[in-house]
Formats: C-alpha cells, sequence, structure tokens
C-alpha cells in the first residue's frame, strides 16, 4: 500500500509541471531521442534530462539505448495506476449525480 501511494504522489507531481505533460503527450504518440525533445522546448539538454527523470522515476517513461541515442517512450501501463486511484471518485461522483437527477425527476 504504501508504495502504492507513493508512486501515485510520483505520478501526480509529475503531472504538476506544463513541460512534463506536453513531453508526456509528445511520447504518446511517438519515440523520440532526447536530442529530438531537447530541440522542442527552450530550455538547455541538463533541464529536459531532469524533466526526463523525474518522469522515468514516476514510471510514466522508459528509455531505451540505440546506438548513441537515448530513446524516450511512453510507459506500457504509464498512468494505470492513475486512472484507478481516480475511477473510485468517478464512481462515487457518478452515484451522486444519479440520486441528484432521481431527486430532481
Amino acid at each position: 500500500m504504501v508504495e502504492y501511494t507513493q508512486q501515485l504522489d510520483f505520478i501526480f507531481a509529475s503531472l504538476s509541471d506544463p513541460t512534463r505533460r506536453d513531453i508526456l503527450a509528445r511520447v504518446a504518440r511517438a519515440e523520440f531521442s532526447i536530442s529530438e525533445l531537447v530541440a522542442e522546448y527552450d530550455m538547455s539538454f541538463a533541464a529536459v534530462a531532469k524533466h526526463l527523470k523525474i518522469m522515468e522515476q514516476a514510471r510514466l517513461i522508459v528509455k531505451r539505448k540505440e546506438g548513441k541515442k537515448q530513446m524516450v517512450s511512453l510507459a506500457p501501463d504509464a498512468l494505470m495506476s492513475a486512472d484507478e486511484y481516480l475511477e473510485q471518485y468517478r464512481r462515487m461522483w457518478q452515484g451522486r449525480y444519479d440520486k441528484l437527477d432521481k431527486l430532481i425527476r
């Protein structure tokens, strides 16, 4: 349970930054080298690498070597634990909305 909670903390902390959300959206569509990602942002290689390290710690992305390049892609189950966590609140609120709808009718 503690590891699950810590993992959720890493995911939500990682997603709290707009640059990391943008990186995640990009790597969800295609695999990029770190250099290709750096070219998309007005920041240093070190700054992008730091964002990627945080995202890797949150298990949102995976890196792999391809020759001299480090390739970055979306982790297979990247947002599954966050989705499972949020689903309990979706069900709770949907039940409340359903009760309200019945009350109104």
